[in-house]
């Protein structure tokens, strides 16, 4: 790992609480990412949340407002959940990274992907969520969050649909709903493979909590 990065691991506590890692979080200074970001966004959801959401990280209204997917590409996330038939009480959403990289245009402020150092600098908070939240069915949405929590770059194209393992758990692959909004005429077939997707992974999700009931 970069020398300027320690790396979340000193700040992580031994609890597995939500609402003592998110205190916890926001205190991180693993990384430098920390220094230009507005506020740390934790993950959000139920501990008993049944389908686990990975983003990249925050937007910029994400950093804003202190909660995950509430931004454009948020507004996407929700609406092809709710056309998958899921509820959003079984989800808990979260990122790879938990502060907003992005660099100054102007006024505004663009988002700058997050390097290898700093997401694998993160990754203890991801590990924790996943160890505090009782899903078994994880969605990777985006490269990032791909690479985040199976450990190698993976094209999401080739790689929707196929389940890969991560402990006890099953890792599903597919678009960040971002890709939504960057597309122009492929977005709605962007969009269909995301709900198609998200579909997919619910259905896993009650399948695993059927045969844990059975056990």
């Amino acid at each position: 790992m970069n020398a300027q990065i320690e790396g979340a691991e000193p700040f992580v506590p031994e609890s597995r609480s939500l609402p003592v890692l998110a205190t916890a979080a926001a205190a991180c200074r693993g990384c430098p990412l920390y220094r230009e970001a507005t506020q740390t966004v934790f993950g959000e959801g139920k501990r008993d949340a049944p389908l686990i959401l990975v983003g990249e990280q925050p937007g910029d209204r994400e950093d804003v407002q202190g909660h995950p997917f509430v931004g454009p590409a948020g507004h996407v996330l929700w609406r092809c959940l709710e056309d998958a038939g899921i509820d959003r009480s079984r989800v808990f959403a979260t990122n790879a990274v938990k502060h907003f990289k992005h660099e100054m245009r102007g006024k505004r402020r663009l988002h700058k992907k997050p390097n290898t150092a700093e997401v694998e600098a993160c990754h203890p908070w991801l590990r924790a969520e996943l160890e505090a939240v009782k899903g078994r069915v994880v969605v990777a949405l985006g490269a990032v969050a791909a690479r985040s929590l199976v450990g190698k770059p993976l094209p999401i194209a080739k790689s929707r649909g196929k389940p890969f393992e991560l402990d006890d758990r099953i890792v599903l692959v597919t678009y960040h709903p971002s890709a939504v909004l960057r597309a122009d005429e492929a977005a709605a077939e962007i969009r269909a493979a995301l709900v198609t997707d998200l579909r997919a992974a619910d259905a896993a999700a009650s399948e695993s909590a059927q045969r844990s009931s059975r056990k």
